[in-house]
């Protein structure tokens, strides 16, 4: 073992018995980077990037991280939380990275981060982030078992524990929801 605890897992995951399951995979394994060059036609009338070509760009660096891990295809079940944190201006360079978070039966969360790099005044600085689930899916469309996710650092773990109460608050609020909807169909 590595000082820190690193290269040890922290915690298993949830192994339930899956037909043809494939192999449990590391966070590595599945991390993506994507750079973009932020040109006028991505922008508004200010030159700030639009918010949903920003969620595009992180809805697909997020699907290469899906893809990599499930090794299948994947789509997206929600984009649960972005933050908005600073605007992107033309010629900036946009850095987006991934990593898978937690894996559950069928699904997984992948988190975003993303940076932009100005290279005219030696900026970087963190912009947006966000959290999104993916469904793997076989070739008719159906959804199948994920491979298991290895922990394998303490900023890893968190990011598992994290996802998990992200996970139960989704249900709670799923819940409320439905009894909301069912007692307004009683009046």
């Amino acid at each position: 073992m590595q000082p820190g605890g690193i290269g040890r897992t922290l915690r298993k995951p949830n192994m339930e018995t899956i037909p043809n399951a494939q192999p449990a995979r590391s966070v590595a394994e599945s991390q993506s980077e994507m750079t973009e060059l932020i040109l006028p036609n991505d922008t508004n009338v200010l030159g700030n990037l639009l918010g949903g070509r920003l969620m595009h760009f992180i809805d697909l660096v997020a699907a290469m991280a899906a893809y990599r891990h499930s090794r299948s295809h994947v789509v997206t079940a929600s984009m649960e939380h972005i933050d908005f944190i600073a605007p992107v201006h033309v010629g900036d360079l946009l850095v987006l990275k991934s990593s898978v978070n937690r894996v559950f039966h069928r699904s997984m969360e992948v988190g975003v981060k993303v940076w932009v790099e100005n290279a005219h005044v030696n900026l970087t600085r963190h912009v947006a982030s966000a959290y999104l689930t993916f469904v793997a899916i076989d070739k008719d469309g159906h959804s199948i078992p994920v491979p298991p996710l290895l922990i394998r650092s303490s900023e890893e773990q968190r990011r598992y524990d994290d996802a998990g109460r992200r996970r139960e608050q989704r249900r709670q609020e799923h819940d409320r929801k439905r009894q909301n909807q069912n007692g307004s169909q009683k009046i």
